[in-house]
This record gives C-alpha cells, sequence and structure tokens, in this order.
C-alpha cells in the first residue's frame, strides 16, 4: 500500500475539465488497489501570492495551506495534474507551490551547501499536464521546457524522485474512444500508484 497525494492543479473550479477526468481515474484505481490517497484541489484553496523573497523565506504558510503540507509530508507518492497555460502551469498551481515548497519545509538551508538539504526525499511523482496542442508538439518542438524546469527546478531540487509525467495533447477536443483510452491509463497508473 502507497500513500497518493493527488493535487489538481486547474485554477478553474466553476466547470469540470478533462483533467478532472484524468485525475478522478488516477484515483479510482489508487482506491481500487487498496492504497492510501487524498485529493487536493488547488482551485479550492485560500492563499495569497507571494510577493517577496523575504515573506517566501521567512513569512508564515497561510493557515489555508498547513493542510496541504501535511498532506505532502504524509505522501509517498504526489500526482500533480494542471493545464498549460501560455507554455506554463497556471499561475495559482505555481503560486500554490510557491506557498508549500518554503524553506524549512520542502528543504532546509545549510551553511556549507548552496542547494541546501532536500526536505522531501523518499517520494516520487507523476506530472500530468493536458494541452491544447498535440502533445508530440510540445515535447519535441518546445521540448517540454515547462514541464522540465517543474522536474528539475522544483520537485527534484526539494527530493522527489524519480519523476514521471504525462502529457495529454489535444486535451480540449478528445474524442470518445481517446478519452477512454487516456482514463483506462490513469487508472492502471493509479493502481500501480506510479
Amino acid at each position: 500500500m502507497t500513500r497518493i497525494l493527488i493535487i489538481q492543479g486547474h485554477p478553474d473550479a466553476s466547470e469540470r475539465h478533462f483533467g478532472h477526468a484524468l485525475t478522478e481515474a488516477y484515483a479510482e484505481g489508487a482506491r481500487a488497489a487498496v492504497h492510501a490517497s487524498r485529493e487536493l484541489a488547488v482551485a479550492q484553496l485560500d492563499f495569497p501570492i507571494l510577493r517577496s523573497a523575504q515573506d517566501w523565506e521567512h513569512g508564515e504558510v497561510p493557515a489555508g495551506l498547513k493542510a496541504a503540507q501535511a498532506d505532502i509530508a504524509w505522501c509517498e507518492h504526489l500526482v500533480l495534474a494542471f493545464p498549460l497555460w501560455l507554455g506554463d502551469m497556471p499561475a495559482l498551481t505555481k503560486g500554490f507551490l510557491e506557498q508549500v515548497a518554503r524553506p524549512g519545509f520542502a528543504f532546509q538551508r545549510e551553511a556549507n551547501n548552496p542547494f541546501g538539504r532536500k526536505g522531501l526525499t523518499g517520494r516520487s511523482a507523476r506530472v500530468i499536464v493536458t494541452m491544447g496542442m498535440p502533445a508530440l508538439l510540445y515535447r519535441w518542438y518546445y521540448r517540454a521546457h515547462s514541464v522540465k524546469n517543474l522536474e528539475r527546478n522544483i520537485l527534484h531540487f526539494v527530493g522527489i524522485s524519480p519523476v514521471h509525467e504525462t502529457l495529454v495533447g489535444m486535451a480540449g477536443n478528445v474524442v470518445p474512444p481517446a478519452a477512454a483510452r487516456w482514463l483506462a491509463r490513469m487508472r492502471r497508473l493509479g493502481m500501480q500508484a506510479a
């Protein structure tokens, strides 16, 4: 049994998107395999955007995100899903990561080590990104730059490894047979905690 935290990073809480169906299918697979899972929707959280390095380093974690930090500390496998907006994750999702991945939690500063000590080692992750363009175009022409940045500069920096990715292209126009294949794949990944 693996402890899984599924973070839905879509900032629009007013309607259901294909990314929501993907994380729901992942959660169904995890429950079917009797993994312990928790789900978190960034769009339903109340927190301010950080505006200074001083606040990030020394400010208090907003009350609305303390439970999210506890869930991240609890999990062994993290699933982060979000839509690609302007070539990157939505600002709300990035703001969430900035708030929860603070010094003292996600990493510890050390005087002789410019990178500090990773605070979230022992966890793996899956990043699920939906986008309007074909995933191959994003992966090969744009070199999946924002996903690589997330993996290297945030997840690996705090000790989360390995990180696997699932890129879902043409998500706004996915046809039913393709949608069924994606949902089945997400259920299998949830069962495997992968």
